[in-house]
């Protein structure tokens, strides 16, 4: 193999060097890389550069001989046979789609990832919206189990890095919409906490960080209070502007106003738990109701999702009337 030089196109944007190699030479170890980028054997533009450089669009690699010491191709792996039912269950939950992403309205209880004892979650099923691709969809972020609405899938390695980028910037706009307990006063306004990471039941929780914690993260969060039921129960639209686990779990807990049914972080007193109501579901109310998002090809793309059953008819019980979703819309 001679030097090649390889332009670096659209949809590998903002990829990192390392994984660009790896797609185009799966032969090639990390550690390979890190030797060939440490003497300058790989550059971009003809800069020497770090295996952690993202790539933008135009871009040229010198791409070196392949090396000795590479590890054998793995052999490649028969096409996944997918279930006709999971290809129809997950189209069903189609919001929006084109030729670079999905948007798909994730249903309550349904996990975004796998993990120990779960054997169904989104990720598990997107092989049914390949639709005839060589690259499977990926998720670009997750939403919590019981956390119902806007989740966005990117349909190439190169959207999703895109999309990953707009993520880490802040470029992307979230509108959650939840049922809590209790009315916020002030009712509108900013939470701003530091969080930590505690083990709880199921799993790991997040916690308002004590004055001698480490390694805490800074969660803000902006809310608006739509409506109210007296002091009983209130309807918040909240818009994150940091993206930590649980983030607007705990920081409703903090105002203090719990969402509705999110009994890890209600309060126990005298036996019963702040966060449920009798006579409402004792399912989580949260819901992301908006996502507006840079097009990896240009313009903005907004996606709305209806409530949820279960929110659905707490909002008919209280007399809370939400607007329908509007149709996805690509403004250029």
């Amino acid at each position: 193999m001679s030097i090649q030089q390889r332009i670096i196109t659209e949809d590998e944007a903002d990829i990192r060097l390392d994984r660009w190699f790896r797609r185009h030479f799966p032969t090639l170890t990390q550690a390979v890389i890190q030797k060939l980028c440490r003497t300058g054997q790989i550059r971009v533009d003809g800069k020497r550069c770090e295996t952690s450089t993202r790539l933008t669009p135009g871009q040229a690699v010198r791409v070196p001989p392949v090396p000795v010491g590479t590890k054998p191709a793995a052999p490649q792996a028969a096409p996944r046979v997918v279930d006709p039912l999971l290809i129809e269950e997950i189209n069903k939950l189609v919001l929006y789609r084109d030729d670079q992403l999905i948007v798909l309205d994730k249903p309550f209880g349904l996990p975004s990832q796998g993990g120990p004892g779960i054997r169904k979650h989104l990720d598990g099923m997107l092989d049914g919206l390949r639709d005839g691709s060589a690259d499977r969809p990926r998720l670009v972020h997750r939403l919590d189990r019981d956390t119902t609405g806007v989740i966005v899938v990117a349909r190439s390695p190169g959207v999703a890095a895109k999309l990953a980028a707009s993520f880490r910037g802040r470029d992307v706009k979230k509108t959650y919409w939840a049922v809590v307990v209790g009315r916020p006063m002030p009712s509108e306004g900013r939470i701003d906490v530091n969080l930590v990471r505690v083990d709880g039941f199921k799993g790991e929780r997040a916690a308002i960080a004590g004055p001698y914690d480490t390694e805490v993260a800074r969660a803000i969060t902006d809310f608006t209070t739509i409506d109210h039921a007296g002091k009983k129960m209130s309807w918040l639209e909240m818009h994150p502007l940091t993206g930590r686990t649980h983030q607007l779990r705990v920081s409703c807990g903090a105002i203090p106003a719990p969402i509705l049914g999110d009994t890890p972080y209600g309060k126990e007193i005298e036996g019963r738990n702040t966060a449920l109501v009798d006579g409402f579901s004792d399912k989580l109310h949260l819901h992301a109701r908006r996502i507006e998002l840079p097009h990896p090809a240009g313009g903005t793309l907004i996606v709305e999702a209806a409530l949820p059953p279960h929110m659905a008819q707490t909002f008919r019980d209280i007399g809370f009337t939400a607007p329908p979703p509007l149709p996805p819309l690509r403004k250029r």
